[in-house]
């Protein structure tokens, strides 16, 4: 067990009923990036989801904070997603560099419903691990280079506490420098 800010941390694998289903079922087979003892997860309040006040609340920096947005693009008429984790002192550069790496013309923020059927994750609870295989997780160069950061669990109800560096490591991860402002 360890400590963030003032949340107790306990392992990930060990407390599926703090995590959205393809969260758990992702970690279950993710052994060899994500050992389970690198993963964490602590229970919080889901009034307190949102980075800014979970971050007062809980006493956790917004440095040590991660956020994952979905965006969308539209290529030959078929859309495409994937997954931006940035810092939480910072924002997706969604139109510039995110947008190239999907290879759109113009990409946005996914609407709520189709972040939500699409991840079966709940809307600010979505996190970069057990997103549908064939996202790309594009992981901010200033993500992979923090120790341990919070990102949500699936659930509004629970946060994960991971390396930074074992994001980048994800399947379908791509660190990029810049993805962030």
């Amino acid at each position: 067990m360890m400590r963030m800010g003032s949340l107790t941390v306990v392992p990930a694998v060990d407390h599926a009923e703090l995590l959205a289903e393809p969260v758990a079922k992702a970690l279950a087979g993710l052994a060899a990036v994500l050992p389970a003892d690198a993963v964490g997860v602590a229970e919080i309040d889901p009034e307190l989801s949102d980075t800014a006040a979970f971050c007062e609340h809980y006493g956790v920096a917004p440095e040590e904070s991660a956020n994952c947005v979905v965006i969308a693009g539209r290529r030959d008429g078929l859309p495409r997603y994937a997954a931006c984790v940035v810092l939480a002192t910072t924002r997706a550069d969604v139109n510039g560099m995110a947008r190239r790496q999907l290879d759109v013309r113009k990409a946005s923020f996914a609407p709520v419903q189709d972040a939500v059927e699409q991840t079966g994750m709940e809307y600010g609870g979505i996190t970069p691990i057990g997103l549908p295989a064939a996202w790309p997780v594009l992981v901010d160069a200033a993500v992979a280079a923090a120790g341990m950061v919070v990102v949500g669990s699936g659930l509004r109800r629970s946060k994960l506490i991971v390396a930074g560096a074992a994001l980048a490591r994800l399947p379908g991860a791509a660190v990029l420098d810049g993805l962030a402002r």
